[in-house]
């Protein structure tokens, strides 16, 4: 069949990236950096803006305490994106394991010698800095979750013995996360677990089977969880019940989602927001602000573009030709996917609130860096998406 222009470039462009990448290593390089999704980079972005944007607002129309200090960690986090995208296939995988036992081992330093924080455990100390090792120990799970399921592939998924390892690699950082106690992260992982194990080919009667104790489990966390947790059960069913004190912040998030209007109280005149009446207004119940400065149509905008982000990362991993890649992609969308589903829905009083903030947008070191992590291991997949190394999808299924 005689091979159409369009046909002949697209096939020259190939060639083209091919011999680059044949070549040496500074050309490769260059190869790599121009298979980036840019537009993709740019979607994050933007929502980095509207974050900057906001947290100017929440500090009283100036640039500190928050807007700054986020500014410089998203200009950090971008060198790392871009470095971790370079980074092939065969490298994500052998530092998968390793990786996944340094999130266990900050998680348990946690315990014994974490920051205490409105009530929890759930930061480290470390040369001055603070950081959050739940953050980094979903993004591990992702990776090493991936590592696994691309080394047993589709066939073995029908044995129930290849499950019980990845189990265990799940429900031991929930154990430790719960444990600080931080429900919304814990919650979060889980999450991504189940979206993994039904992504690998977990097969129907193991998802049923697996089901069976979720009730009993609910009963049985629920009967440990600490007072200030099942005050937020209670909160969130009749918050009316106690407006100034446990019902407070979903009360006063709730006014200023309804005082917006459509078209919002224009930037920095938010009157929950500017008067302080608005807890929390910088990291969990960042969105509630831009939906009273900016209204209805500035919030579904903001949605807009964090589905943009979701839907671009779902279809990176469905363009992924190798197994660990696409599994790797759909991990880390589904972290995101996650974060958003859980802020959102608390700050509308869906679900209690959890202490779980806005990705790219809330005021936050270690949400943010981590976040950027998970991107630079998602633009690596797309990179490197033509790669056939591991188990592809195609031989898995055969």
């Amino acid at each position: 069949m005689r091979a159409t222009p369009l046909s002949s470039t697209l096939h020259g462009r190939v060639r083209f990236h091919k011999r680059l990448l044949r070549a040496e290593p500074s050309f490769r390089l260059l190869a790599k950096l121009w298979r980036i999704s840019w537009l993709y980079v740019l979607l994050i972005c933007a929502l980095a803006g509207v974050g900057y944007v906001t947290l100017y607002s929440a500090g009283g129309g100036t640039p500190y305490p928050f807007a700054a200090p986020q500014a410089i960690r998203f200009a950090v986090g971008l060198v790392i994106m871009i470095t971790v995208a370079m980074l092939p296939p065969r490298i994500l995988v052998l530092a998968a394991g390793p990786l996944y036992g340094l999130s266990l081992i900050l998680l348990l330093a946690v315990l014994h010698a974490g920051h205490v924080g409105k009530g929890a455990e759930r930061w480290l100390i470390i040369g001055g800095m603070q950081i959050q090792p739940s953050e980094f120990a979903k993004i591990a799970l992702v990776l090493a979750l991936a590592a696994w399921f691309s080394r047993v592939g589709y066939a073995r998924m029908g044995n129930p013995l290849w499950l019980i390892p990845p189990a265990a690699m799940v429900l031991v950082p929930v154990a430790l996360v719960l444990k600080e106690p931080n429900l919304g992260t814990a919650v979060i992982i889980g999450g991504i677990g189940a979206a993994l194990f039904f992504a690998a080919g977990m097969r129907l009667w193991q998802i049923v089977l697996l089901l069976l104790p979720v009730p009993s489990l609910i009963k049985f966390a629920y009967a440990h969880l600490h007072d200030y947790q099942r005050a937020r059960i209670t909160t969130f069913l009749h918050p009316e019940d106690d407006p100034l004190g446990a019902g407070y912040n979903i009360i006063q998030s709730k006014i200023a989602l309804g005082s917006g209007g459509m078209w919002g109280q224009g930037y920095l005149h938010g009157s929950q927001g500017q008067l302080n009446f608005l807890p929390e207004k910088q990291t969990d119940f960042i969105f509630t602000m831009i939906a009273e400065e900016w209204g209805f149509a500035g919030a579904v905008t903001i949605l807009g573009l964090l589905l943009l982000v979701i839907m671009g990362g779902m279809a990176m991993a469905i363009r992924c030709r190798n197994r660990f890649g696409r599994l790797l992609a759909l991990g880390i969308s589904m972290n995101f996917f996650f974060y958003c589903l859980v802020n959102l829905s608390m700050v509308m009083g869906a679900i209690p609130v959890g202490g779980v903030p806005l990705p790219l947008i809330s005021y936050g070191g270690s949400a943010m860096l981590n976040v950027m992590l998970g991107f630079g291991l998602l633009l690596s997949t797309w990179v490197h998406r033509d790669s056939r190394y591991g188990e592809s999808l195609t031989d898995a299924q055969s």
